[in-house]
């Protein structure tokens, strides 16, 4: 994994975390609609969504053979919020309430998980050769696996952001 990768993911975490800190365990569970999920439930859904990339890049890297795959632009998909992506079932988040240092204790653990992970890769560019179906992107080689984990937490947290004004605004 390159110093890029690894410095969005870190720079994402600590605004992910800075936009928690502050919210009483009520507003963190609190739902604007009861189709909408809180901001505990999304931040959940980003430590099963990071627990399941290390599933699936270490089942990538176990595959036999090089897959080259080209790469796809995932930045524009990703971020783009008025494109509704549907979770898959496996990140779909837990329906009961989360206190926020419980969920920042997950977040932290998911990410020590995943940087542990990644640092037993002794040729990291076997991550460019290799690939693995995501359930929104498609085909991607497994460097964009890693760069998805980044950009999707960057989509929820502009979710995130949006969740609490709307809550301030309902007070």
């Amino acid at each position: 994994m390159d110093q890029f990768a690894s410095d969005n993911l870190y720079e994402t975490r600590n605004n992910l975390v800075k936009e928690l800190t502050l919210l009483s365990d009520v507003q963190f569970n609190s739902k604007l609609d009861k189709n909408m999920w809180s901001i505990a439930q999304v931040c959940h859904h980003l430590v099963l969504v990071e627990e399941a990339s290390i599933k699936a890049i270490a089942w990538g890297l176990k595959e036999t053979g090089i897959t080259l795959i080209e790469r796809k632009k995932i930045q524009p998909i990703l971020l783009d919020r008025t494109k509704k992506l549907q979770a898959p079932k496996i990140v779909e988040p837990d329906v009961e309430p989360f206190e926020v240092q419980q969920i920042i204790d997950l977040l932290n653990d998911s990410r020590k998980k995943l940087m542990t992970f990644l640092s037993t890769i002794d040729d990291k560019s076997i991550l460019a050769e290799k690939s693995m179906k995501h359930p929104a992107l498609g085909e991607l080689p497994l460097d964009q696996w890693i760069e998805q984990i980044y950009l999707h937490e960057q989509r929820h947290i502009e979710q995130i952001k949006e969740i609490k004004l709307l809550l301030d605004a309902r007070r």
